[in-house]
């Protein structure tokens, strides 16, 4: 135990100085190797990695970053960390920002405004260099605080209102107009829509929305929203399909709120025997990992996660690297219908 406590102390007793004077650079240059490790020379890159290594240093980048108003930390804060969509976002943010050292540090409000808003006040006091937001739906002491705070804002996967500062992602409704247009187009009358925790899930009741307004507004076409509020999963999916039988039995296409969903939807065709998409036609949104692979391959909307992530990371790098605030930025990445066998 001695010894343990000897060997700590021994870690937090090591400088930048003493990295500096192993690897025979300057202390100015360990520091730009710890921030920006491309500026500097393949050579002292090599020589500072290999102090590093061998005084087992640990930098303290909150440190540095203090002493610049800013840390080398970026708040993320998504709806849920078991969300694939976001976790792909997520990844490549911390990938694109890891290069210049600066580091991912991950919220999770579950869908809700009030912990979002603990979440962001816990950001803003360890002065973070950038606070990234999914939607554009926040309380009203989040967006003040966010607004005096003297940092860049980015909002990701949905446009529509005016954004904080800077936004990434797509039109929800129009997600939901083109999955009601795709259908129409295969000849299908009585639609509906199928969504999980849409009271919470602003940007599915969006796409629900959309869905509704371009369906209705086709001539013989009728369309309904079945819904549930638990969380998506298959077996909601299949609840929910069971139940939109019952309510409306001439249905002949649902679209679902996602993949999951569909998933379920696929399944208690299967059981009921009712034939995809002879029958009923299906169509997701998320194009998640089974969606080709499942039988029938399904139908569906492939949001563009890794492009977001990388057009967000690049929005809050090019912000820091400006000496002043600059103008409010909005990128569309758009959005990919996949038609599969289900529909």
């Amino acid at each position: 135990m001695e010894a343990t406590k000897r060997h700590r102390r021994k870690m937090q007793s090591v400088t930048m100085m003493d990295v500096a004077e192993r690897a025979q650079v300057s202390p100015s240059t360990v520091s730009l190797y710890l921030r920006k490790p491309d500026a500097v020379s393949a050579t002292a890159s090599r020589a500072i990695a290999e102090a590093i290594d061998a005084l087992r240093y640990v930098p303290n980048l909150m440190a540095g970053g203090l002493a610049a108003a800013s840390s080398r930390a970026v708040s993320v804060i998504v709806p849920s960390v078991r969300n694939a969509f976001f976790a792909e976002t997520v990844a490549t943010m911390q990938a694109e920002l890891g290069k210049e050292r600066l580091q991912v540090m991950l919220g999770h409000s579950e869908y809700s405004e009030r912990e979002e808003e603990n979440l962001v006040k816990m950001a803003l006091s360890w002065k973070p260099a950038a606070v990234v937001l999914t939607g554009l739906s926040h309380s009203a002491t989040t967006r003040r605080l966010l607004k005096d705070g003297n940092v860049p804002v980015l909002e990701l996967w949905e446009l529509g209102r005016e954004p904080i500062d800077m936004a990434v992602g797509f039109y929800h409704e129009q997600v939901g107009s083109t999955a009601a247009t795709h259908l129409v187009q295969r000849g299908r009358k009585r639609l509906l829509f199928l969504g999980a925790r849409l009271q919470e899930d602003r940007r599915a009741t969006l796409r629900a929305d959309g869905f509704l307004k371009t369906a209705r507004e086709t001539e013989g076409v009728s369309a309904e929203i079945v819904q549930h509020p638990a969380p998506a999963n298959a077996a909601i999916g299949a609840m929910l399909l069971a139940e939109a039988i019952r309510k409306y039995p001439d249905i002949d296409a649902v679209a679902c709120s996602n993949d999951h969903i569909a998933l379920g939807v696929i399944f208690e065709c299967q059981r009921i025997g009712v034939q995809i998409p002879e029958r009923l036609s299906v169509i997701g949104f998320g194009d998640l990992s089974f969606s080709a692979a499942c039988n029938p391959a399904l139908t569906t909307i492939r949001p563009p996660g890794d492009l977001i992530g990388t057009e967000a990371a690049r929005l809050i790098l090019d912000r820091i690297h400006e000496s002043g605030r600059a103008a409010s930025s909005v990128i569309d990445t758009r959005f990919t219908l996949l038609q599969r066998q289900s529909s």
